[in-house]
């Protein structure tokens, strides 16, 4: 959901989704952090799943009169929700030659629509439904029976929002933030910040390049920088936590690094893994900083990053 949508399913001092938890038993949880989309994750059996989802389609639609009685709109849109979903099940939501999302469609009314690329950084893709309340409502009802029949398959990487203020990343004793494809000085993070501490091993003494620039910034002239190695030893007790259940942080890792990595395995007799990181400065650097924040809220008991 956008902001907005979150906030009013929130509501004032959390009393509407305190209500909503209330009446419908199921259990609601609203991503944290500073971002305009946040992940609403709705829990429970199936039958509280429903309450909850209707709920929500009847506050949307709500907020949809209220909007209209200041404008001068005269056709109602319809309520929209956007379901995040493993991409490993969208088959199924399909069905064969569409024929299942046909179904759906006809016998709720409701639109529904199937993202063709997975979410950044992830291995889910947004479903779209939009209709009446009672439209939606049924159709969630159905996409939750052919979810139950056809679990995921593999590991998913569930899709994260990316924060509106941007990471900070070290290099060269210096913090620096990224703003479109450039790394930007970053003027708030001095000598003793507590980030500094933290993520004194994610300094790197390499120049900061464009992040993501595979295109030359002149033509003629490739831009980007030649592709080094960074080696680095874990401790054996903390490799798990970097490679996460069936290698999912090291994938998401790779991902949003765009760098290489590889983990050796264990050596007889060693308490510690190798980790070879091959990219440009940029992509080992960031693949450092994402690493490192892992073994930090894993020593400091933060919790998952």
């Amino acid at each position: 959901m956008h902001g907005k949508e979150v906030g009013s399913i929130i509501g004032k001092k959390g009393e509407t989704v305190k209500k909503m938890r209330e009446e419908s038993g199921a259990r609601i949880n609203i991503s944290e952090g500073n971002c305009p989309e946040r992940i609403v994750t709705i829990t429970g059996p199936t039958d509280t799943i429903f309450k909850a989802f209707a709920m929500i389609a009847y506050k949307f639609e709500e907020d949809i009169i209220n909007s209209m009685s200041n404008s001068p709109a005269t056709s109602k849109p319809p309520v929209t929700l956007r379901l995040v979903v493993p991409a490993s099940q969208c088959g199924s939501l399909i069905g064969k030659g569409g024929s299942k999302i046909k179904e759906m469609r006809e016998s709720t009314g409701a639109q529904v629509q199937v993202a063709g690329d997975m979410l950044p950084n992830s291995t889910e893709r947004a479903v779209t439904i939009s209709g009446t309340p009672e439209a939606i409502i049924q159709c969630v009802k159905q996409i939750c029976v052919v979810m139950l029949e056809s679990p995921p398959k593999g590991a998913t990487i569930p899709y994260r929002p990316k924060p509106a203020s941007t990471p900070v990343i070290f290099s060269g004793g210096q913090a620096y933030t990224i703003q479109g494809q450039y790394a930007i000085p970053h003027p708030d993070v001095r000598d003793g910040h507590p980030l500094t501490k933290l993520h004194q091993l994610a300094m790197q003494q390499t120049p900061f390049t464009p992040l993501g620039q595979t295109t030359p910034a002149f033509p003629g002239l490739d831009a980007s920088p030649p592709a080094s190695t960074h080696e680095l030893t874990i401790p054996n007790d903390l490799i798990g936590c970097i490679i996460g259940r069936q290698g999912t942080k090291i994938n998401e890792i790779r991902q949003m690094s765009g760098a290489q990595i590889k983990i050796a395995n264990a050596m007889e007799g060693s308490s510690e893994r190798q980790i070879t990181i091959t990219g440009t400065p940029a992509n080992i650097s960031l693949a450092q900083y994402l690493i490192n924040a892992r073994l930090t809220s894993e020593v400091t008991g933060m919790g998952t990053l």
